[in-house]
């Protein structure tokens, strides 16, 4: 470890061999476009850690996710998945913790299985895809396990994945580099025009990339909301629309500096700002130039990323408040 703030990483993702047999054996042998699925394993991961000052790792399943088509075989695969993770967070408590995969879009094995990570394996919160084979996160079929996120308080984890139609959008090219950014904004834009957000206001969702492109479209969104839609008292009871955005929590994976969280903190402040590596989705080269970039920025007034990333996840995360520094 350095003698710096240790980091938490609320992005950080782990695969299993069963997991990437099914992922192929589905048609998934370029993930989202992206040339060959990466390798992993905790020794590795760790030693990635300790270079880079992260003292825990909150361990996902990145996109695509655990359902390929068929909802028997999605609740094998990601009851398999959850039970790796949480073996993962008791094996190294100090270290790793974990967002259990839900089976979406069957709601039913969802909501199975959030009981289950939650009461039986001990997640710190689920992780679900930017959208279920084109069903978005404000949709009204979402609606029984978004009620049950809400009475939990789980934490959500929103991972970006490849729009439905990507062939006709993403030019031919890797969908993280655009579309994953997009299809962020999309399902956001969708829970607040389907008044998810509000209706369901102790759900706390994080998304990733510095909010995308979210600074620059909220105030859009609030135009076409305000002006443009025709008046209804259902619409003047609703907040702002960057009011609704600010009070989710984003991480900094990607490229945060020079642009992208500056442009987050000017629209939405830094108070729900969380650290995130992308490994290994991101190779190990990729981590530490990012955390090379986040320790050399402009560090924010009398504070630094580390310190303050770090304090945001121990409110969000209060177990990690003692094992963090």
């Amino acid at each position: 470890m350095t003698t710096r703030t240790p980091l938490v990483d609320v992005h950080a993702h782990f695969v299993t061999p069963r997991y990437l047999q099914e992922a192929q054996e589905s048609g998934h042998h370029e993930p989202d476009g992206m040339p060959a699925w990466p390798t992993w394993d905790a020794a590795r991961h760790l030693d990635l850690m300790d270079e880079c000052g992260i003292a825990t790792s909150l361990l996902s399943v990145s996109s695509p996710g655990t359902h390929f088509g068929d909802d028997r075989a999605a609740r094998a695969l990601t009851r398999h998945v959850n039970e790796t993770g949480a073996g993962l967070k008791r094996d190294h408590p100090d270290r790793f913790g974990h967002f259990a995969s839900l089976p979406l879009p069957d709601v039913d094995a969802a909501l199975d299985e959030l009981a289950h990570a939650m009461d039986v394996l001990g997640s710190d919160g689920v992780t679900i895809e930017t959208n279920a084979h084109g069903v978005y996160l404000g949709d009204p079929r979402l609606e029984p396990l978004l009620a049950e996120l809400d009475r939990r308080r789980t934490p959500v984890f929103v991972h970006p994945t490849s729009p439905p139609n990507q062939e006709a959008v993403s030019l031919g090219r890797p969908r993280p580099m655009l579309e994953f950014v997009f299809d962020s904004t999309r399902t956001v834009a969708d829970l607040v025009h389907q008044r998810r957000l509000q209706q369901y206001p102790d759900i706390p969702w994080i998304f990733t990339h510095g909010a995308g492109a979210l600074p620059l479209l909220t105030q859009r969104m609030e135009l076409f909301r305000s002006v443009f839609a025709a008046p209804s008292a259902d619409t003047e009871r609703l907040d702002p629309i960057p009011e609704q955005v600010g009070r989710l929590w984003f991480d900094m994976a990607g490229t945060p500096f020079p642009y992208q969280v500056p442009a987050l903190a000017a629209a939405f402040g830094t108070d729900r700002l969380l650290y995130g590596s992308d490994y290994c989705f991101t190779p190990a080269p990729g981590v530490a130039a990012q955390v090379a970039s986040l320790d050399a920025a402009v560090q924010p007034g009398q504070d630094t990323w580390r310190s303050l990333t770090t304090r945001n996840a121990h409110r969000l995360f209060p177990r990690l408040a003692g094992r963090t520094g």
